[in-house]
């Protein structure tokens, strides 16, 4: 399993753009073959948020990458960052939530 944390910056002025482009999309995303989770984090900053998605392994999260979904949703969010957002993919080493 894998983590994918994308950080994102808004431009103030389009943060509810982008909040209602989520809620379109969530859905879709999160039933892409192979996703476990996917979360959105905004920060105290408000216009910074993170999407936080699990993977059943990383040929899956580039599986999606490469899909229409994909293209369709980035080419609308990258309209209204104010930064180049920054992405990370993650093996799991530890999850309390394992734990029983």
């Amino acid at each position: 399993m894998i983590t994918r944390i994308v950080k994102m910056s808004f431009m103030p002025e389009k943060v509810e753009d982008f909040k209602q482009l989520f809620e379109l999309y969530k859905t879709k995303i999160a039933a892409a073959e192979g996703c476990l989770s996917l979360q959105l984090l905004q920060t105290h900053q408000s216009s910074i948020f993170f999407t936080v998605s699990q993977w059943q392994e990383d040929k899956y999260l580039q599986q999606y990458r490469q899909s229409p979904l994909f293209a369709v949703v980035w080419s609308q969010t990258k309209t209204l960052f104010n930064a180049k957002p920054e992405a990370w993919t993650n093996d799991i080493l530890f999850n309390s939530e394992a734990i029983l």
